[in-house]
């Protein structure tokens, strides 16, 4: 029997779960890290070894950046080895985007990285700041005969757990802000913690962790609505550098088939851009050939997102781009298919 204790690293980033008041000017600031421990003793009551390390600088999440992307995957890789479990303290506007990013950067990853923060600071009365760390670490601590259950980069939020690819931030204030409406829960603490073990991600454990650091980030995000000018689109595909674009497009992936419109993305597509069919609908997905307002996307070699996240897949351009220079049919076959549970 094993009677070790998991061994957790804490990794704060910055965010509103780190913050105090400014009384001066009313503002949110981020404090010493380790005042943070002080606030919550409870934490002495986990059934784990708990060690910590912050940014040398943390940051508020509206400024997160692929480069703190990669100072998160390295942090974790220089600590692989010696912890069996980490969570992550990140603000929540950008945190499913984080999320999603270290998905694809820690490749075979067998061991928990929980993403975790709250909507009030850790100091204020009605925090859920508490609940939100404590619960994260209890997750990460969780093992079946010595070896972590969850083997995944993960997101938990008021009562819940969901895989980190699949969340998208829904409301500003509420505490359940996130949520996964294509994927179910992984996880939802009660009087119990309930593990849903059907929908854990497993990952192929004889193949070696490796952690990749290079993002391409020569992409562009396009939200269609009803009047969208030619001359906005050409502007955006004019970008120098650009490599790949992602349009948000309406329901099950349709759009306008104005001829303008079908041939500036034929054009692009054909001078080696990539273009990505993303469903700005929260949940469900794309569909291309369903309609016939979709079908001309189809024909003209146009990418499908699928059930596929915004969030995570703008990662998960950026992480492709990254790796390896494809021919068109080899991008679209592996963007069309799951990496890390991102897809259905």
């Amino acid at each position: 029997m094993n009677n070790k204790k998991p061994n957790i690293l804490l990794i704060y980033t910055g965010g509103t779960i780190g913050m105090v008041k400014d009384f001066k000017t009313g503002s949110l600031r981020a404090f010493n890290f380790k005042n943070l421990l002080k606030r919550i003793p409870e934490l002495q009551l986990l059934d784990c070894n708990i060690e910590t390390v912050s940014f040398e600088n943390p940051i508020d999440s509206s400024n997160m950046n692929p480069e703190y992307w990669v100072q998160i995957a390295e942090i974790i890789e220089g600590n692989y080895t010696e912890f069996d479990g980490f969570v992550v303290l990140h603000g929540s506007d950008t945190m499913s985007y984080t999320t999603s990013a270290l998905s694809f950067m820690l490749e075979n990853l067998a061991k928990p990285v929980i993403f975790t923060g709250s909507q009030l600071p850790i100091g204020d009365l009605r925090t859920d700041a508490k609940e939100n760390l404590i619960t994260s670490i209890q997750l990460a601590s969780i093992q079946n005969k010595g070896k972590p259950v969850i083997k995944e980069v993960c997101l938990y939020f008021e009562y819940k757990l969901y895989r980190g690819n699949r969340t998208t931030k829904l409301n500003a204030e509420h505490f359940q802000a996130f949520a996964s409406m294509n994927y179910p829960d992984l996880a939802e603490s009660g009087v119990h913690l309930k593990i849903n073990n059907e929908y854990l991600f497993h990952p192929n454990l004889n193949k070696k962790f490796t952690v990749h650091k290079k993002l391409n980030d020569n992409i562009a995000l396009i939200k269609l609505f009803p009047g969208i000018s030619q001359s906005v689109i050409k502007s955006v595909f004019n970008t120098p550098g650009l490599k790949a674009v992602i349009i948000e497009t309406y329901g099950a992936g349709n759009c306008t088939t104005e001829d303008w419109f079908v041939n500036i993305l034929h054009e692009q597509i054909s001078k080696g851009i990539y273009i990505i069919n993303v469903t700005q609908c929260s949940g469900g997905s794309v569909i291309m050939g369903h309609y016939e307002t979709s079908s001309q996307l189809k024909k003209i070699g146009v990418v499908s997102g699928k059930d596929i996240t915004t969030e995570a897949a703008l990662a998960k351009l950026m992480f492709l781009l990254g790796q390896n220079n494809f021919d068109d049919n080899t991008f679209k076959t592996i963007f069309e298919r799951p990496l890390c549970g991102e897809i259905s």
